[in-house]
């Protein structure tokens, strides 16, 4: 289609008005909303009937979004040439094809007899659901109406046995798009929770297998249009990923303001919630559509009297059906303030769903809990936190029905709020819950697996705040520790781990640890090895909830490390002494260069610049420097780093040691090419920063470059502290996402304001 005629004073497309057209041949009207999207089809109408040839036998059938009547503004034409075996079709048809795409018009077409639409619809599932939104539109009614009601009741005797290959088809989609309500530009058609997941409850409902579209579907699916309506018309063209670009624009279109979220967010912000919100609501009607479906293809459960079996599962629960209800007893006029958390405790433990009957009536008469929460809630609560694979399916559920603001008034806040940083998969609520699981993996290896599990689902409560979200969070999560129940001197503990559930991986990936200054600084901040091995427990449970990109095998073994080096400072009072360099490269002739697995060594003849040589030279062979230490032995420089392929693949180790041995000995041709390398391999993004750290080492001052991350970057800022006099023993590079710290140990005193205004500029114009 042709774009927008008419835009406002911005550029931008306008916002609906009526005089707006998408499409100047067909006079297809722009517009957001219900009334829009009708407005489209009727033109559409109206013009596919005006180029439709009258002849008998014949009819124009429209599938899809026309077939639906919710045409977005740049959508595509999904037509059936529909005939009773006359002849000429395919004259017949190029005649009605090829003034559509004249028009500008997308089009997805097809021609077929009544028993051919059939027999293609009986062997494919996406085409049997395609033609339960048929709709005449020109031709012979009769010959349409005959497709469209055998289509439907063809699909109603089958559905049940077609729905398991839906099933596969949608989770392979799934697979492919993620979850709508955790992207951050996701696909509003393909993602789970999305358009397309509307269309298979539609279908579910025209079986009769439940009723998949109640009210708050409906809602849900209306929104969705509309954003998709603001997003054609924001782009002027056809696009159902909604990207971080035109995140704002489209907010603006659809009238969304961040004020109106709660919270500190922008507009754009206040769009994804409403999307998370949205996809969440199809997402859990799927569910229990596809639990329907399953109960009704296996049958359900019966006793010897041909009841549905009733079985207690926990206090005041039964199974019923496949179903968690209440046991008749818990059902009065003064329910247990409790008796939710503990339903829900149930449901994660036994894996088994909430009635939806049951978590109506919590939600209406179960009553709030007190504060301090009695001991039965706290109970219940920590059994939830750890019930691993049951948990997040039955938190779901009870923050569907409002039973979490019920618990936790905080949660409204942190419901749905998008993360930014590109390692995080999760919304932040989500993400709270997720960790909550993963801690649950590692309950066995600390001495406090509740506080693990509260603190796991706290950490990150300060999100979303003013400020640091580690320090922000403190208060708060000790606030809630201590409406929950928990003594004093145990909240103030959770309050601890929010406060430093950061520490460890952030010391461990850009600091010395053979740095007793290092290793004495965290003691210090922890305190004992109770709260050292639950923040070691929180921070892999905090990366496996975070993504992939939060976690690697050496960051694990770099806190680990750490950790140990601070349980031996805490358990003896005193601090472990740096290990000794290896004694292969303190003896034999030079050069030594030793690969291992993660490890490249080198030892060479004393001279400046030679880290920045073996960074450059290791950058040349795509590997990427996780931390580099140097040192003089004797006369001699040792170089010690520790690396990761950067493409996933190790390289050749002989040429790699060959051009090691020549760059480390003032090779000429190795040195030309890691300049050529590291000058093309800048990286772009926002405005690089230093910051210098004063007290942070025993012998050295710090240097933090805080940049996008490229490859060379360590050679050429190396080579920019070797250029302007200072001397480098020590480097820890920290990437995440797109973006890397790399600590510079610096050896000398504080340097003066000039110097550091020197350093500071050689190393950002190297960036």
């Amino acid at each position: 289609m042709t774009s927008l005629t008419t835009t406002d004073a911005s550029g931008h497309p306008g916002n609906g008005d009526a005089g707006l057209v998408v499409n100047e041949v067909v006079g297809v009207p722009a517009g957001i909303g219900t009334e829009a999207r009708a407005r489209r089809a009727d033109v559409l109408d109206g013009w596919l009937r005006s180029i439709f040839p009258a002849r008998p036998g014949i009819a124009l059938i429209a599938v899809g979004g026309l077939g639906r009547r919710q045409c977005a503004p740049y959508g595509d034409l999904d037509l059936v040439l529909l005939h009773a075996g006359v002849p000429g079709t395919d004259e017949l048809a190029a005649s009605l094809w090829y003034p559509i795409w004249d028009a500008g018009l997308r089009l997805d077409h097809s021609v077929r007899t009544v028993a051919e639409a059939l027999s293609v619809a009986q062997d494919d599932v996406k085409v049997a659901l395609g033609l339960l939104d048929a709709r005449h539109v020109a031709g012979d009614r009769a010959l349409a109406d005959q497709l469209i009601h055998t289509a439907t009741d063809h699909w109603r005797r089958t559905a049940v046995r077609q729905l398991p290959r839906l099933r596969e088809i949608t989770a392979a989609r799934w697979e492919t798009h993620g979850e709508l309500a955790f992207l951050l530009e996701g696909d509003l058609k393909e993602a789970a929770g999305g358009l397309r997941d509307v269309g298979i409850l539609r279908a579910i409902a025209t079986a009769g297998v439940t009723d998949a579209l109640r009210p708050a579907v409906h809602a849900a699916h209306r929104r969705l249009l509309d954003t998709r309506d603001a997003l054609h018309q924001q782009v002027g063209r056809r696009v159902d990923r909604l990207v971080a670009q035109e995140r704002d624009g489209v907010a603006a279109l659809l009238g969304l303001r961040g004020s109106e979220a709660g919270g500190d967010v922008g507009d754009g912000d206040a769009l994804l919630r409403r999307m998370a919100g949205d996809a969440r609501t199809v997402s859990h009607a799927l569910d229990d559509a596809w639990w329907a479906a399953d109960r009704l293809r296996s049958g359900r459960r019966r006793g010897a009297d041909g009841r549905p079996v009733r079985r207690p599962v926990a206090r005041d629960v039964v199974e019923h059906d496949g179903e968690l209800v209440l046991a008749r007893t818990a059902i009065g006029a003064r329910p247990d303030p409790s008796l939710s958390l503990r339903v829900a405790a149930a449901a994660a433990t036994t894996r088994l769903p909430i009635a939806r009957a049951t978590c109506e009536w919590l939600a209406a008469y179960c009553p709030p809990l007190p504060a301090p929460w009695p001991p039965a809630a706290r109970a219940a609560l920590i059994t939830l936190l750890g019930a691993g694979p049951g948990l997040v399916p039955a938190w779901e559920t009870c923050d569907r029905y409002g039973l979490i603001d019920g618990w936790l008034p905080e949660w409204t806040r942190l419901r749905s709020l998008p993360q930014h940083n590109p390692v995080h998969r999760f919304t932040l609520d989500r993400h709270l819950v997720q960790t909550a699981y993963e801690a649950s993996r590692h309950t066995r290896d600390v001495d406090r697996p509740d506080l693990l599990l509260i603190g796991a689902f706290l950490h990150d409560i300060g999100k979303g705040l003013p400020g640091d979200h580690s320090t922000a969070g403190a208060p708060l999560a000790e606030a809630v520790a201590a409406r929950i129940g928990l003594p004093e001197a145990e909240a103030a503990l959770i309050g601890t781990l929010v406060r430093l559930h950061l520490l460890l991986p952030d010391v461990a990936t850009r600091r010395d640890l053979s740095d007793p200054k290092t290793v004495a600084a965290v003691a210090g901040q922890v305190g004992d090895t109770t709260t050292l091995e639950l923040l070691h427990a929180l921070v892999r449970a905090d990366a496996a909830a975070t993504g992939p990109a939060a976690w690697s095998d050496w960051k694990g073994r770099l806190v680990a490390e750490l950790v140990a080096r601070v349980r031996t400072a805490l358990d003896t009072g005193e601090v472990p002494a740096p290990p000794a360099p290896d004694p292969a490269l303190v003896a034999g002739p030079l050069p030594v260069v030793h690969l291992g697995e993660d490890r490249v060594s080198v030892a060479a003849a004393d001279r400046r610049g030679l880290l920045a040589t073996v960074a450059g030279c290791l950058a040349l062979h795509r590997l990427e420097v996780i931390s580099a230490d140097a040192s003089t032995v004797d006369g001699r420089a040792l170089v010690e780093c520790r690396v990761q392929p950067r493409y996933g693949l190790a390289p050749d180790p002989i040429p790699l040691t060959a051009d090691l041995r020549r760059a480390v000995t003032g090779d000429v041709s190795v040195t030309q090419r890691l300049r050529g390398r590291a000058l093309a391999a800048r990286g772009q993004g926002a405005a690089p920063r230093v910051v210098w750290h004063r007290e942070a080492a025993t012998d050295a001052v710090l240097l933090e470059l805080r940049a996008a991350d490229a490859a060379g970057l360590l050679y050429r800022v190396s080579c920019a502290l070797d250029e302007a006099g200072a001397q480098v023993r020590a480097a820890r590079i920290s990437t995440l996402g797109g973006n890397v710290v790399d600590t510079f140990y610096l050896v000398g005193g504080w340097p003066s304001d000039a110097e550091r205004d020197r350093i500071e500029a050689a190393v950002l114009a190297a960036v």
